[in-house]
């Protein structure tokens, strides 16, 4: 088991250890909710054109509430170390395992919706010890990962003005407390926004990032895609199906919660509702998902499914994540347009994400790319359901920025010493 941090005390914002332990009366009423819902009628389609169909939700809430045991994620959270610590004046919860190698490099992973920190907890392991994983020392890592603002076990803002480039500033400001003085930053989905701010911020320390959702989409081409105006006719085959995918997938939770996530009381209010919610993400992996549910074994699990959902549920935190789209929507930011990164950067493109992006378009958005592959398998949860897969593109990412860390820095493996 990697070695714990030792954290500063005694500071302004101090760094303290956090434990999770769920109220069991808190499990008991989730499972009353969960046997008390009122069901609709079955849709009148025989595919998931309408959303998550009866049958699939259905089997979803007799599992969580006949067979699903919270306790058993909860001892597998527990087994790393957690903490808190106060930034711009909000809570932020964050894993920290460092690495029993002594050239391990920092490095942050960022999770997006409707993720949290368990959507990266299968790559702790490997990461931070790979010899017991298939690699060799040389590939380890120092892993820390945030609970965004208003998700999980981070506080809820109370304001506005918790978007992707705050968060960026804040995660930077985590790994500077943290007394890293060289790291990279790995992310998908809103994970992948906010290192993409990173990557454009440059904060001191931050030498490169990695994502699995490339936001490599030109601007003029971004605007006509989300108008609905016929595509340019000069997009190439593989362009012109990056575009087709971003319109095929709809986005209504995205329009949703981006101007409205206040009228979603319904999802404090119903964990089934919560959770036909949190699974109509895109297309391909509500199909997984539902073929989850109906005992098909492939990608996540249907305890993996209820980890994340649950988590949600105890934390109350569906409306308070949920207004981090509406606060990209008043900050004008697109989900995939090219941002302006400069920093190295890598980038794993997985088939089945919201939309593959094609290497060219890759090449113009990040011109210090770094690595750039297409994997064979894998959806926008690309951590949480090929973990392998993952763990070997991020070992191969920052291969090239390893030596630059170590020549650089050789004191930066020190922790923050009580």
């Amino acid at each position: 088991m990697p070695e714990p941090l030792i954290v500063a005390r005694g500071s302004d914002n101090p760094i303290r250890p956090f434990h999770v332990d769920v109220p069991e009366e808190d499990l008991l009423e989730l499972k009353r909710r969960v046997r008390a819902t009122r069901w609709p009628e079955r849709e009148t389609v025989s595919d998931q054109s309408q959303g998550v169909k009866l049958e699939t939700i259905q089997e979803l809430a007799r599992y969580w509430a006949d067979e699903y045991d919270w306790r058993r994620i909860e001892r597998k959270i527990n087994s790393y170390p957690h903490f808190h610590t106060e930034i711009d004046g909000l809570d932020f919860h964050f894993v920290h395992v460092r690495s029993k190698h002594e050239n391990a490099v920092p490095l942050l992973i960022a999770h997006g919706w409707p993720g949290s920190i368990i959507e990266q907890m299968k790559l702790i392991e490997p990461l931070t010890d790979p010899t017991a994983h298939g690699g060799s020392e040389v590939e380890a890592f120092h892993v820390v990962i945030p609970s965004m603002p208003g998700y999980g076990f981070s506080g809820k803002p109370t304001a506005t003005g918790w978007n992707p480039d705050r968060i960026a500033r804040a995660y930077a400001e985590l790994m500077a407390r943290l007394g890293y003085q060289k790291y990279v930053a790995q992310g998908g989905d809103w994970g992948s926004i906010v290192v993409n701010s990173m990557g454009v911020q440059e904060p001191q320390g931050l030498i490169g990032i990695h994502t699995n959702m490339p936001e490599v989409i030109p601007a003029d081409v971004d605007a006509v895609i989300w108008s609905g105006y016929p595509l340019p006719s000069t997009l190439s085959d593989d362009e012109r199906k990056a575009c087709e995918q971003v319109r095929e997938n709809k986005f209504a939770y995205a329009f949703m919660m981006g101007t409205r996530p206040q009228t979603l009381t319904g999802l404090v209010d119903s964990p089934v509702g919560l959770a036909a919610f949190m699974i109509d993400h895109d297309w391909k992996s509500h199909a997984m998902i539902a073929r989850s549910f109906a005992g098909v074994e492939e990608g996540l699990t249907p305890d993996d499914i209820l980890d994340n959902v649950t988590l949600f549920w105890l934390t109350n935190t569906a409306i308070s994540a949920a207004r981090l789209y509406w606060e990209n929507t008043v900050a004008g930011t697109s989900f995939f347009a090219a941002k302006g990164v400069k920093l190295p950067t890598a980038c794993s493109v997985f088939p089945d994400e919201m939309y593959e992006a094609p290497q060219s378009w890759v090449e113009k958005a990040y011109p210090n790319l770094i690595h750039f592959n297409a994997l064979p398998k894998g959806g926008h949860f690309a951590a949480w359901e090929q973990p392998e897969f993952m763990t070997a593109e991020i070992r191969r990412a920052f291969e090239p920025l390893r030596q630059t860390i170590l020549a650089e820095t050789p004191d930066r493996l020190k922790p923050i010493m009580a």
